[in-house]
Formats: C-alpha cells, sequence, structure tokens
C-alpha cells in the first residue's frame, strides 16, 4: 500500500531500472575517463518507501513457503500474479543466501533484494493495472 500510495502509477516507468533510480535504489558511480567507481545507493528519491522497500526484504532471509493465509488471499488473484510473485520469493530468497555466502553484510545484501523485488513489484503493478484510455 505505501509503494502505491507514494510511487503512484508505476506506468510512467517505461523498464524498471528506471523505478528503481527513482526510488535511490541504484549505486552511486563516480568515473573519470576510463575509470569507473561505484558507490553506495544514491538515496535519491523517497527515502520512506525506500525504508519500506529495504525493511520487507529482511523477510527473504527465510525459506519460502504459503501459509494457509496467504493460500486464501492467492485465490483472489490472478495465476499469472501469483506465478511472478512465487518466482519473487524463491529467486530473492537465493539471492541473500549467495549474497551473505559471498561475504556481504547483511544490510548490503537487503538492499539489493529491494532493488530487485522493485523490479518484481513493477511488473506485478504493471500487469495489475488497468491500460490508460
Amino acid at each position: 500500500v505505501t509503494f502505491l500510495a507514494e510511487v503512484g502509477d508505476v506506468r510512467r516507468f517505461s523498464h524498471p531500472r528506471q523505478l528503481m533510480s527513482y526510488l535511490g535504489l541504484v549505486p552511486s558511480e563516480f568515473s573519470t575517463g576510463q575509470t569507473v567507481s561505484r558507490g553506495g545507493i544514491t538515496k535519491a528519491g523517497n527515502a520512506h518507501v525506500r525504508r519500506t522497500l529495504i525493511e520487507g526484504t529482511w523477510s527473504y532471509r527465510w525459506a519460502p513457503r504459503i501459509g494457509e493465509k496467504q493460500l486464501y488471499h492467492q485465490r483472489k488473484v490472478p495465476p499469472e500474479i501469483n506465478d511472478i510473485a512465487w518466482k519473487a520469493q524463491t529467486r530473492l530468497t537465493r539471492r541473500y543466501r549467495q549474497l551473505i555466502q559471498r561475504g556481504k553484510k547483511s544490510t548490503v545484501a537487503t538492499t539489493a533484494l529491494a532493488r530487485e523485488l522493485v523490479g518484481f513489484m513493477w511488473d506485478i503493478a504493471r500487469r495489475s493495472m488497468p491500460a490508460q484510455a
């Protein structure tokens, strides 16, 4: 709810990278000539949404599963959207484990997952919203 209330119509972003940049979830860059150095996230954009997304990604530390309550809610959603959500859940859980095994700090890993989560949310929102007249 926070995401949609703060971002609004995601159809204004033609690619998920634009939305990620809008939310400040892309690395900063310090480039001179042939040298390209990337730093932490830019922190541009809406800090409230960024913080909410990062807090939400902490749940991907645990194995993906679907409980009874979630199954009940999934019956109300088109199968195409459920498939994207399940793909996101399994991918983000696997990605978190990979990043931790590579020695990344948990905070860095969750920020990376928040960026990927935005891509999945962009896809779901684009498919769920009715076409503009």
